[in-house]
């Protein structure tokens, strides 16, 4: 039977605080301890050299009348046996007869001093031992002409054990400094920590509100956050605004069909003549494509309102490519439609940056719209080229009756239709167009043709033009705020 298994620890932001505090401390803390033993050593050194001098200095005067075979004085011999481990070595010696006493053959400094001058300090070794020493040389009293060079040495012990004694005292206060800091710490950001406690209870009290959360009382470390919070509430509202509103257009514009559909059943079912029922059968199959026209236009403006998200998907397109190949692919339609559709274009390449398969939603509803309301009989004309500020435009015309001057700007509106137009249509092809356009960074127009007629024109920036946020995420937010 195997083992649940173990759920990881969740992380702290107290326990990092403090990991992330401790750790550089304790790197200062081992620096510091050189330091301080540097400067421990430092110290110590200086106190033994002049303590060294000083000794040297009284031996001097001691010894200064000694001839070879004399005994020490008992003030001198005192003076020198003061260090009952024996770290400390003297000598006394003679320029004429040599070494006068001593404990150890002391090697005497590279440049003797002058007569009477003060003691000169210098490192040497005896028996491999590290010293420090002292010499200083004085005329001897007894035999003029002769001089005696006093050496008085002793080994680094004493010096490195006083300053390790320091580094202890150092580390141990340091160490305590080091724990009550890291305490204070630990005591702080658990107090500063609770400023988050009215956030999270007005997170707490909500059910489905999705306001923005930020606040005078935050922070301003955790603003970031707060304020990818509210974005995403911002997303999401959109996003439920657009749920509603697709259920509301669908509701709209489906009850119509289906409420034909309905009532040619119910009629079909009552006739027993062949007739009525074939004629009920045709409104009922009308009345389904219809349905599905309008289902698949809303669902293609859903799409086309959605928030604009970086999914890879647009890249460089050549519209001088795809263009012909969509309407290409509609010409069967015209010709059933009695409708003249063709193209002319620009020569060269036209490269824009955007989504091929909403660029061909676009150019679809363009032309289905024209075809739809130029009526059979008329001329649509698809056409691409360029203005002399480098930008692509994509342009459909028709022979049509055209609208009123007046209504223009509304074209674009959901379900807008045009008096007059018997035409059957759900009002959302140049909405759609719009949305598409507005994602794309491109702007939308419709103007009329002499002497009848309708152009509606979509002008693409130049590759090399900045681009702005979505115009048309824009408007989302408006409208659902």
């Amino acid at each position: 039977m195997t083992s649940p298994p173990t759920r990881s620890p969740r992380p702290s932001l107290r326990r990092r605080l403090l990991l992330l505090l401790l750790v550089p401390m304790g790197v200062l803390l081992v620096l510091d301890a050189l330091l301080s033993y540097g400067v421990a050593l430092t110290y110590s050194n200086r106190v033994h050299d002049q303590d060294l001098r000083e000794d040297t200095q009284s031996l001097a005067m001691m010894v200064g009348n000694l001839q070879p075979g004399d005994e020490l004085s008992p003030q001198a011999r005192f003076l020198l046996e003061y260090d009952p481990d024996g770290r400390s070595y003297f000598s006394v010696r003679s320029r004429l007869h040599g070494l006068l006493a001593g404990n150890g053959t002391l090697p005497q400094p590279t440049q003797m001093p002058p007569i009477d001058a003060r003691p000169i300090l210098y490192d040497t070794r005896l028996a491999k031992r590290p010293l420090r020493a002292a010499a200083m040389q004085i005329e001897a009293t007894r035999e003029p002409g002769d001089s005696l060079v006093v050496s008085f040495a002793e080994t680094l012990h004493d010096r490195h054990e006083q300053a390790r004694d320091i580094l202890l005292m150092a580390t141990v206060m340091q160490t305590l400094l080091i724990v009550c800091v890291l305490s204070v710490v630990w005591f702080g950001v658990g107090r500063g920590l609770r400023v988050l406690e009215p956030l999270t209870a007005r997170l707490a009290a909500r059910s489905h509100e999705l306001s923005p959360i930020d606040a005078a009382d935050v922070p301003a470390e955790i603003q970031p956050l707060t304020r990818t919070i509210d974005a995403l509430f911002g997303r999401l509202r959109n996003m439920l605004a657009l749920h509603d509103r697709f259920i509301a257009d669908a509701a709209h514009q489906l009850r119509t069909p289906l409420t034909g559909l309905s009532l040619h059943v119910e009629h079909a079912l009552a006739e027993s003549r062949p007739e009525a029922v074939n004629e009920a059968l045709q409104h009922i199959q009308q009345l389904t494509r219809r349905a599905a026209r309008t289902s698949a236009q809303l669902l293609a403006l859903t799409r086309a309102q959605a928030p604009s998200l970086d999914t890879g998907e647009s890249r460089l397109l050549d519209l001088a490519r795809l263009v012909p190949d969509t309407v290409a692919q509609r010409v069967h339609e015209a010709i059933r439609a009695g409708v003249d559709l063709g193209y002319e274009g620009a020569p060269g390449t036209w490269p824009i940056i955007g989504d091929a398969a909403s660029l061909g939603d676009l150019l679809d509803n363009l032309i289905d719209n024209a075809m739809r309301y130029a009526g059979r009989g008329s001329v649509v004309t698809v056409k691409l080229g360029g203005h002399a500020d480098g930008s692509c435009c994509l342009s459909v015309e028709d022979n049509g009756p055209g609208v009123p001057a007046e209504l223009l700007p509304r074209l674009s509106e959901r379900f807008f239709r045009a008096a007059g137009n018997n035409e059957e249509g759900s009002g959302l092809g140049l909405a759609i167009v719009q949305r598409i356009a507005e994602r794309h960074q491109a702007r939308l127009t419709c103007s009329l043709i002499a002497p009848h007629g309708l152009r509606v024109e979509v002008c693409f920036p130049p590759l090399d033009a900045p681009r702005p946020p979505s115009s048309g995420d824009q408007d989302r937010h408006d409208d659902s705020a």
